[in-house]
């Protein structure tokens, strides 16, 4: 999938758009429709809104949204803290894995003691992807009796953490490649054909691979695609254009995402080694993503042979599409985590060596503040990528925790990069050569692919009413479109009797779940500030019950207009799921320096909840921090070579 998406849907004409059901049958459609929607935006968001039903129905009901953790906190009366803090992983790593890891890390820090990772136009240089691909790097989470290592995806999460510490580029060619490009649709959807022949290639890098959804027209909305494809004898014949395109080259294969007989489907496209009438790239200057390839595509009766279409068993594409998203966020995640850990080792030496006033700035409370808080978001960042790794190893669709991985990692180092590293470094931030000034628009842009940050966070609100709006608030919609009642008020005895049967189950909903005694959750062995953390987490996500059915309660049918509400609903559960995962990940870590880094990020969402200000107690242990941070590595770091300090001066 294209990692730019627009942050905006865009309004286009209806008359390609893909065949939809005329009648609504998901719950967003008929509130929606109830709400007095067009027929138009009914039929898209159904279409989209069935399409998410349909990737459910992949998984066992356990694993289905409903029954995942984030799903459960809320809605049930104890947490499944056992699904949050994991003492193993869910599958054993593997030790052919573990060997392509390390040669693959070999690989990066040869090529950048030697200044050749990149070429001439300061991409990452063929010979650098050629030799990942002949240790297997490009193989990592592809079986082995496909010419893969087999990784598990939570082994191959957190070592994308490590491999971001050397170079986040080439950390994020593996997730647009193994997670979002083609190595996913063909693992999950292609049949026994499709992978025996096509994985081998993509496995050994002789094939990258990328995934091509997003045009012109069609951002964030799934249902406006207008890139088509017609069987002609055993090809499809592919016309349309597609954009931000990460990791396209001529001689690569890609999926893309096209309507065939007016309906989403994919086909496994392998590029010509040149482009020509049928197939072009369209360039345009991007900030971000700068060293990897990104470009437009250009299908001009493109042949692609029918075989490589790939099924999802419902004849639809955007299940396929949806499916590898959620291992791209969590890489996205993992990413930021050794991103960051890569300002925090360019922080200290600086911190060190620039002296005001006769003191090292890290002596100084602003700049320990500093380390400490950046020291705190990559232990999250660490705790949510191994939460929703092990998750998707076990089996999980995992869709709203992947969500919180994503924002919470994008945000993350959005925060660290203007607040934190480049308020540090002043002036210098600015200079060609500094990691600020030469990257920050890489650290900006995971805030919008993947997904922009605040419309995944609508997309996670969906996904936690969903089955509380159809229990309890259809029936209310669709006894007030019965009786012909626009604006209801129980005061009147005419729409009380109307709303009688549905509001009585929802009342007996509400009131046995205040009544319902709690159990306390079993928490595992941990320090003392953590546990109470994992508590506060745990009361407040269970409280965001009702909260968000009061908002459902309010807005009822107009909740769907209602996107700040719903944002900001979100944003608050999220951030308990961080200070759940976190306080159970760090509070079980052997490093102090993790465990204080764990306290410090749960305690600053805490006040954030609460509306707090951050006390003395808080402000003396975030700086104690800091200051220990330059004197002891975080874990991570310690193989970290910071670079160079510009401009230096003589002390």
């Amino acid at each position: 999938m294209s990692p730019v998406k627009d942050s905006e849907s865009s309004v286009v004409d209806t008359e390609n758009a893909p065949r939809i059901p005329t009648e609504p049958t998901t719950f967003a459609a008929e509130a929606l429709k109830m709400g007095g929607k067009s027929e138009d935006e009914v039929r898209r968001m159904g279409a989209v809104d069935a399409a998410d039903d349909r990737v459910e129905e992949m998984f066992e009901k356990r694993y289905q949204t409903v029954n995942s953790p984030a799903h459960r906190s809320v809605w049930e009366p104890v947490a499944p803290v056992e699904l949050f803090g994991f003492d193993k992983p869910a599958i054993a790593a593997s030790d052919s894995a573990k060997k392509v890891m390390d040669a693959s890390l070999d690989v990066v820090r040869k090529h950048i003691k030697a200044g050749s990772l990149m070429d001439d136009e300061r991409k990452i240089s063929k010979q650098v992807l050629s030799e990942l691909g002949d240790v297997g790097y490009w193989g990592l989470l592809i079986h082995p009796g496909n010419g893969g290592s087999g990784a598990s995806f939570l082994q191959f999460a957190t070592f994308l953490t490590e491999m971001a510490t050397l170079d986040p580029t080439i950390a994020g060619l593996a997730s647009v490649h193994g997670c979002i490009g083609a190595v996913d649709p063909l693992i999950t959807f292609g049949n026994d054909d499709q992978k025996s022949r096509l994985l081998p290639l993509l496995a050994s890098g002789k094939r990258l691979s990328a995934f091509a959804l997003t045009e012109p027209g069609a951002g964030s909305d799934l249902t406006a695609l207008k890139t088509t494809a017609v069987l002609n004898g055993d090809d499809y014949v592919l016309n349309g254009e597609k954009l931000f395109i990460t990791n396209v080259q001529p001689g690569r294969m890609i999926g893309v995402v096209c309507l065939i007989d007016n309906k989403p489907a994919v086909l496994i496209a392998e590029l010509p080694e040149e482009e020509n009438e049928h197939f072009s790239l369209k360039r345009y200057g991007l900030y971000a993503l700068k060293h990897t390839h990104n470009c437009g595509i250009i299908f001009n009766n493109f042949r692609v042979p029918a075989k490589n279409h790939l099924d999802p068993g419902d004849g639809d594409g955007l299940s396929i599409a949806y499916h590898g998203l959620n291992r791209g966020r969590v890489a996205l995640c993992a990413n930021a985590a050794g991103t960051m850990r890569g300002m925090l080792a360019d922080m200290i030496p600086w911190a060190k060596f620039r002296v005001t006033y006769g003191e090292p700035i890290g002596k100084r409370e602003l700049v320990q503040r500093r380390l400490g808080e950046i020291a705190g978001l990559i232990v999250a960042c660490d705790a949510l990528t191994n939460w929703t790794g092990n998750l998707l190893d076990l089996g999980y669709r995992g869709e709203m925790e992947c969500v919180v991985a994503k924002i919470f990692g994008s945000e993350s180092q959005k925060h660290a990069a203007i607040e934190l590293h480049m308020k540090t470094h002043g002036g210098r931030s600015f200079l060609h050569g500094h990691i600020f000034g030469d990257n920050v628009h890489e650290f900006l842009a995971p805030c919008i692919y993947e997904g922009e940050g605040e419309m995944l966070g609508l997309a996670f609100f969906k996904s936690l009413v969903k089955q509380h709006g159809r229990q309890f608030f259809e029936p209310i919609g669709k006894a007030l479109q019965k009786a012909g009642i626009k604006n209801p008020n129980l005061a009147n005895p005419a729409h009380a009797w109307a709303l009688k049967g549905p509001l009585w189950e929802y009342s007996k909903w509400f009131a046995s779940s205040k009544m319902q005694r709690r159990p306390s959750p079993q928490f595992p062995r941990m320090d003392a500030s953590l546990h109470k953390h994992a508590e506060f987490a745990v009361d407040f996500l269970h409280q965001s019950a009702y909260e968000t059915s009061a908002a459902m309660r309010t807005h009822q049918l107009k909740l769907a207009d209602r996107q700040c509400r719903m944002a900001e609903i979100s944003a608050r559960i999220q951030k308990g799921l961080v200070i759940l995962s976190t306080s159970l990940y760090s509070g079980q870590h052997e490093s102090e320096l993790i465990r204080t880094a764990g306290d410090v990020i749960c305690t600053q969402l805490t006040d954030q909840l609460l509306g707090r200000r951050p006390t003395d107690a808080f402000l003396k242990k975030v700086t104690k921090l800091g200051d220990k941070l330059t004197e002891q590595d975080l874990p991570g770091t310690a193989s970290i070579e910071p670079p160079p300090i510009l401009m230096s001066y003589s002390k």
